[in-house]
């Protein structure tokens, strides 16, 4: 079982959404990033406590060699990756950033429409553009301050 399945797994049995996993150049720092959507507010620090402890205990189990382990919440500016986190921020302002450029442009902000057909839509300020999922290199939300 790969890392990412273990911990998907683990948070998922607690009851979280496991939002993104990043290790450090030598995986000696192992960050995880968890959601509950449905809680008001989001995560808070019993929920990243209670996470952290049971994913020290399963990584010891599994023998897992790392330094030391995060666990955050995904915060505002938070990144998007599966089709289902496209589909719940619909409405939202977001950064696009492209592996291959299209009309030698990589960077698109916009409004998120959804996702259709394997195409993440985006009104910018040209126009609506779809941009192919496969070729989505990173997307965050971008956060409002009123």
């Amino acid at each position: 079982m790969d890392l990412h399945e273990l911990l998907g797994k683990t948070v998922t049995g607690l009851g979280y959404e496991l939002v993104d996993i990043e290790q450090s150049p030598r995986g000696r720092i192992l960050r995880v990033f968890i959601d509950k959507p449905e809680k008001p507010g989001g995560v808070d620090v019993e929920d990243c406590a209670l996470v952290s402890n049971q994913l020290t205990r399963v990584l010891a189990v599994e023998n897992v060699d790392y330094d030391r382990l995060e666990i955050s919440s995904p915060g505002l500016d938070r990144v998007l990756k599966k089709v289902a986190d496209f589909e719940r921020f619909v409405g939202s302002q977001i950064n696009v950033r492209l592996r291959l450029p299209i009309n030698g442009r990589r960077n698109f902000n916009g409004v998120l429409n959804g996702v259709l057909d394997g195409k993440v839509r985006l009104t910018v300020d040209t126009g609506e553009v779809e941009l192919d999922l496969a070729n989505v290199d990173k997307a965050r939300l971008v956060p409002k301050f009123d």
